[in-house]
């Protein structure tokens, strides 16, 4: 018979159970114990949701309370010394590893973090050195295992695969010869500590692993063949009753099929959602072997229900050659990036709702899919699935021929400004004359418990509009009156009306559904509701204008207009697909410049549009990248360059090493990009001197992602080290590195305070 599997599943709660009790412990309202409890109620539930849906092969080991590559090392005690020196408790040591910790005499900056290959989730890097001490820290697969089991489902244990952890990670603070450290030269000692995990799975009754090794579809491990069979030989040898899934998605393998197809594993699991066209050639690479495949056809990144008849017809195709047991139907990914269940959806049309499947609805195609290839008889499904299907189809079909003829008729010198950045620069500084090392922020400020409490209240109709938008004033009055008083130069408004950047604008435009309970995990306990892209996209009315023209009166500082970008907004959002991200991007754009000009009208001169997805959104093999960038890359300039020279645009960028897309960086044409560099290792900056970069910058002064506060003399020499790193920029915008709305106000006032002291340091130092 064919099994079904899912390789993952949310972690949250369909209530976010786990988010509330995580951040209940932080503010010290839940003991560690009663956070446990919560844990592990959810962890029961989710198995048996799995169960009840019928699914065959049950993961265990990927829940997590911040992030699965946390749990990984701090099972292999891949801790960094400053974290493993603390006195703090296990549970209080690995927050801090992910999101700092600054009490009690005790001060930790928290390790790196980055996104997770292309997808909108962040996991904490690996920090190792030469004297990185590789042992079983504590067995957190093993005990889930041992918990499964006990209430009565057996699981397939689920680890990051020791090669992906190493490629990721990045070389600790410790390690004294840090040019030339290659943290996969840790591979030979961290495999054996490996394996001796293996083993304990295998005593516990385990019978099926699966090792999860997407790093197989970049282009980086195409040399690694060797490494590859030596480490799945000693894994193999170590816990040889243990069948191991091997476990690939996000996209193609490519000619590492050809090694991978040799290694000592049960089982090869292919992503044939982000990767159809793979499947050929993985086929007839396992075809001589007795492995069997793992057929990724119900899709772990969107949110649309499965063809199930198109589904059937793949894997028959499969069966065809290797025969029905050796197929597996899983899910293309982890889970993890879908919302939990469409149960909890009340406010979508039915017609909407019809179109949608969340991870237990997911987990449910899966079996049926199973089911139906093992000669179940499913047909009442099915039957419902084809009509669901056809629904949306029919839906698909209609289009805003107003905004489709608008698209056609852009030309190429709609993509770029007026004039080059060096006269633009000259119109801008007389306008602003603003001081060398200007402050500014990127954009959000805390959003408090009222600023929620009152959105929900309006929402709810319990709030009229008029009492809304005046609690709103009083919010941006605020944050202006805040940032005149410290000092800042460059002001923003807050953003004290947005609930989620992309949401934000999603809820304004045309052609988007928005769901209640749709939460996805973006990092730690940050949770967002993407918006879900159905048809074409325009802008009916001005979204921000009235906002930023309202903080502009409160100040004769200049204001900074505050939008998503195109590239962004799409990333992350649920997109359409039935059309190209190509064109639906292009559409956003437009009705983005729409906004960037009539800001301008309203006398916002310094407007900045975020882009920090265009980076995540890389295609992971690098032939695809031209293409994707091509329209990446125009779509943000569409949207940007329909303002006069004295407009200055502002953009930010999240997690990106520019290197080897530099070219494409400089193309924007930004006038201002600032970017996440308080974490990041210097060579980031290296590209903006290698390419000549002559427009403005902006690196991130400290991490914002931490509660943790930095102090002036840290700040101070982080700004140095900055200014070595980027000699020809005469001047650096300071400015943290990302938006502050997930902190909270007295670590910002602090944080900010801090940050102007530091600037007007540089201003004498660097004179």
């Amino acid at each position: 018979m064919t099994l079904s599997a899912v390789l993952g599943y949310p972690r949250v709660g369909p209530k976010r159970e786990v988010k509330k009790a995580t951040e209940a412990y932080w503010a010290g309202k839940l003991s560690a114990d009663e956070l446990q409890k919560v844990a592990k109620e959810q962890r029961l539930l989710r198995w048996q949701t799995l169960q009840q849906q019928g699914v065959d092969v049950i993961p265990s080991g990927d829940f997590t309370l911040y992030d699965h590559v946390l749990d990984f090392n701090n099972t292999f005690n891949i801790i960094p010394k400053r974290f493993a020196d603390a006195q703090l408790s296990d549970l209080d040591r690995y927050f801090a590893m992910g999101r700092g910790h600054q009490k009690d005499g005790v001060d930790l900056e928290a390790q790196e973090m980055q996104k997770w290959f292309d997808s909108n989730y962040h996991y904490i890097k690996s920090e190792v050195s030469s004297s990185t001490q590789f042992k079983l820290n504590n067995l957190k697969p093993v005990d889930e295992f041992v918990e499964a089991k006990e209430a009565g489902i057996v699981t397939r244990p689920v680890l990051v695969g020791p090669i992906t952890a190493l490629l990721l990670g990045k070389v600790g603070r410790d390690e004294p010869n840090p040019a030339s450290f290659d943290p996969l030269s840790l591979l030979d000692k961290l495999v054996p500590v490996y394996g001796e995990l293996l083993q304990k799975l295998q005593q516990a009754g385990a019978t099926e692993v699966q090792i999860d090794e997407p790093s197989l579809v970049m282009d980086s491990t195409a040399n690694l063949g060797a490494q590859y069979q030596a480490t799945f030989d000693a894994l193999a040898k170590a816990a040889p009753g243990l069948k191991i899934t091997l476990a690939t998605y996000f996209g193609r393998l490519d000619k590492n099929v050809e090694f991978v197809a040799k290694l000592p594993i049960d089982t090869l699991h292919v992503d044939l959602d982000r990767a159809a066209d793979q499947l050929d050639q993985v086929v007839e690479a396992v075809k001589p072997t007795s492995l069997k495949l793992s057929l990724g056809l119900v899709s772990g990144r969107n949110i649309w229900k499965n063809d199930l008849a198109a589904s059937l017809a793949t894997a028959k195709k499969v069966i065809d050659v290797l025969g029905q047991d050796r197929v597996v139907v899983a899910t293309s990914s982890s889970l993890l990036h879908t919302p939990v269940t469409l149960a909890n959806e009340s406010r979508l049309k039915p017609e909407q709702k019809d179109w949608f499947s969340f991870a237990t609805e997911k987990a449910a195609e899966v079996a049926t899919l199973a089911k139906a290839l093992s000669g179940a008889d499913v047909s009442a499904a099915l039957d419902a699935n084809k009509q669901s299907i056809q629904a949306r189809r029919d839906f698909e079909k209609n289009s805003d021929a107003a905004v489709r003829e608008r698209l056609s008729k852009v030309t190429p010198d709609m993509y770029d400004r007026k004039s080059p950045f060096a006269q633009r620069i000259a119109a801008q500084d007389a306008v602003y004359k603003l001081p060398p090392f200007p402050t500014t922020t990127i954009g959000s400020f805390p959003q408090t418990k009222e600023i929620r409490l009152a959105r929900s209240k309006h929402t709810k109709g319990e709030l009229s509009t008029e009492e809304y938008e005046k609690f709103l004033e009083n919010e941006i009055k605020h944050a202006v009156e805040f940032q005149e008083e410290i000092d800042i130069d460059l002001l923003v408004h807050g953003e004290a009306e947005r609930n989620d950047m992309s949401q934000y604008f999603g809820e304004q435009l045309q052609g988007f559904v928005f769901t209640e309970n749709a939460w996805v995990q973006s990092y730690g306990s940050r949770y967002v509701r993407p918006p879900i892209v159905v048809s074409d996209v325009s802008r009916p009315t001005p979204m921000t204008v009235r906002w930023s023209s309202y903080a502009q009166s409160l100040t004769k500082r200049p204001m900074k207009g505050m939008l998503t970008g195109p590239v962004t907004i799409l990333n992350w959002s649920f997109p359409r697909a039935d059309i190209s991200k190509e064109v639906q991007c292009k559409q956003l754009a437009l009705a983005l410049r729409d906004e960037v000009v009539d800001l301008e009208k309203a006398g916002i001169f310094a407007i900045q549009v975020d882009e920090p997805a265009i980076r995540e959104g890389l295609p992971l093999r690098q032939v695809d990248w031209n293409s994707y960038l091509t329209w990446a890359v125009d779509s943000f300039k569409l949207a940007t360059a329909g303002v006069e020279d004295r407009t200055q645009t502002h953009s930010h960028f999240c997690y990106s090493d520019f290197n080897l897309i530099f070219e494409h960086i400089k193309r924007l044409d930004a006038d201002v990009i600032s970017i996440e560099a308080s974490k990041s290792d210097l060579k980031l900056l290296d590209a903006f001197n290698k390419y000549s970069y002559n427009n403005l910058i902006g690196p991130g002064l400290y991490d914002i992602h931490s509660p943790r506060v930095p102090s002036v003399q840290e700040m101070k020499d982080r700004l140095a080290a900055f200014k070595k790193a980027l000699p020809n920029q005469k001047h650096l915008f300071v400015n943290p590195d990302c938006g502050l709305k997930t902190r909270g106000w007295d670590e910002t006032k602090r944080a900010l305070t801090n940050l102007v002291e530091v600037a007007k340091w540089a201003r004498e130092e660097f004179a």
